[in-house]
């Protein structure tokens, strides 16, 4: 029984993971709150690593009022109230029939606004966009599932490469390499998911448009353009330039800070170009679904804080000490992290400074170090796009009204492929390196 117990002792801690997992997937099956989900499983967590209930309910509680937490919330509060007001005045129709007449096939049309919103790293962005590629796939035909797969994946084609996304950030701070040098090492990563969202999401997306006549598009007309696309463009323009701002004459404060400031004043304007009233305000105030969203947000924060606090990635970073299990362990490690949080700062955050110490024991000199950095931030990033609890993913989803589950299996075949281009770059810096 002992010699049972000793083998097993390498994969208890996987084991405790995943049947964590399974307990948020059974939740979901039983339709229950997402939210109330993953707080279940992250409960289940706690208790199978030896946190007693009062010491994750310490967990939580520090969670909740966390800066980080508490600045996710409002952004996300932001970004819901901004879109009701662009979809309910008629402004999100208006910018996509102005913006038909410069991008004439419809395809590029369906990406344009996700990537466009993806220069701006704020917390569940999918939202911002969904009413824009809806009114686009609406007029063309195409499947919910489909449409919330497009909204979803081209939102992200820039977060492993984008110097304003926080993950990235923190990843060229761990290491102690430049932002620059991180994220030419992470460039092909934009190549890779346009390429990929191209053949496996939007090619099947619009199958049924081939050969069929496009209609007449619209003239072109910038005033109107510019007009109906204001208020997104002062979000991310001004988002972009206070971040900027920030991190050159005042780095001490929070970078969300900047995000939230660009939200305000991108409100304002759409608010003052609709005219809008108080009356509409309170009613989007009153509606429940703002509030199952911010549950969901603050829910997957605790998850992560009590995976760190459990010690359970400790645990299986241990299993990865030897030289020969370095390779298994960046792979592994990140895209576990990043596949049961849905965060990329918190596989960052989580598995980066395990990965790190790991490598100096077997390679003091460092010459390795951007070969694994890079395919630990391929690998979470990987593990980011196909979870199931990623709020883009959830939020797209419940958005447009698809089947979760059916949603999230046209995700596994890009994002394998997404993988194995990944570990194929991993060799090909290490031999260059």
């Amino acid at each position: 029984m002992t010699e049972l117990a000793h083998s097993l002792e390498p994969v208890l801690p996987l084991g405790k993971v995943l049947f964590a997992f399974g307990v948020m997937l059974a939740g979901l099956r039983l339709r229950r709150p997402l939210w109330l989900s993953v707080l279940a499983g992250g409960f289940v967590l706690a208790m199978s690593f030896g946190m007693s209930p009062l010491q994750w309910a310490g967990v939580a509680a520090v969670s909740l009022v966390e800066p980080e937490t508490v600045f996710l919330i409002l952004i996300m509060a932001l970004i819901l109230f901004f879109s009701e007001v662009l979809e309910k005045s008629g402004q999100t129709r208006r910018l996509m029939q102005a913006a038909t007449g410069f991008l004439g096939d419809p395809r590029f049309r369906l990406a344009f606004f996700p990537a466009l919103v993806g220069f701006l790293p704020m917390p569940g962005g999918a939202v911002f966009s969904a009413p824009l590629v809806r009114d686009m796939a609406d007029e063309l035909g195409l499947a919910r599932r489909d449409t919330a797969l497009v909204n979803y994946w081209f939102r992200h084609l820039w977060e492993l490469c984008w110097p304003l996304y926080p993950g990235i950030i923190l990843a060229s701070s761990l290491a102690g390499v430049p932002l620059a040098r991180v994220i030419a090492a992470t460039s092909p990563c934009i190549l890779l998911c346009a390429l990929l969202g191209w053949a496996f999401i939007m090619r099947p997306a619009v199958a049924h448009l081939a050969g069929a006549p496009q209609g007449q598009r619209p003239p072109r007309d910038w005033r109107a353009a510019l007009r109906e696309g204001l208020p997104m463009l002062i979000a991310i323009g001004c988002g972009l330039g206070f971040e900027v701002g920030m991190t050159l004459f005042a780095p001490d404060l929070p970078f969300e800070l900047g995000i939230m400031a660009a939200l305000v004043l991108a409100i304002v304007c759409s608010l003052f170009q609709n005219k809008v009233g108080p009356g509409f305000v309170a009613g989007v105030l009153a509606d429940r679904e703002l509030y199952r969203l911010v549950a969901l947000v603050v829910s997957v924060l605790v998850f992560k804080d009590v995976l760190q606090a459990s010690g359970a990635v400790g645990q299986l970073a241990r299993q990865g000490a030897g030289p020969g299990a370095l390779f298994a362990l960046t792979l592994a490690l990140p895209f576990l992290v990043g596949f049961i949080s849905g965060i990329t700062v918190a596989f960052v955050g989580a598995t980066v400074p395990i990965i790190l110490g790991v490598l100096h024991t077997v390679d003091p000199a460092g010459a390795q170090l951007m070969p694994h950095l890079t395919l630990a931030l391929f690998s979470g990033f990987t593990g980011v796009m196909v979870s199931p609890l990623h709020v883009c993913f959830v939020l797209s989803c419940q958005f447009f009204g698809t089947d979760l589950g059916q949603a999230w299996r046209r995700l596994l075949a890009p994002c394998a492929l997404l993988l194995a281009c990944g570990v194929g770059w991993f060799f090909v810096l290490a031999a260059l390196g």
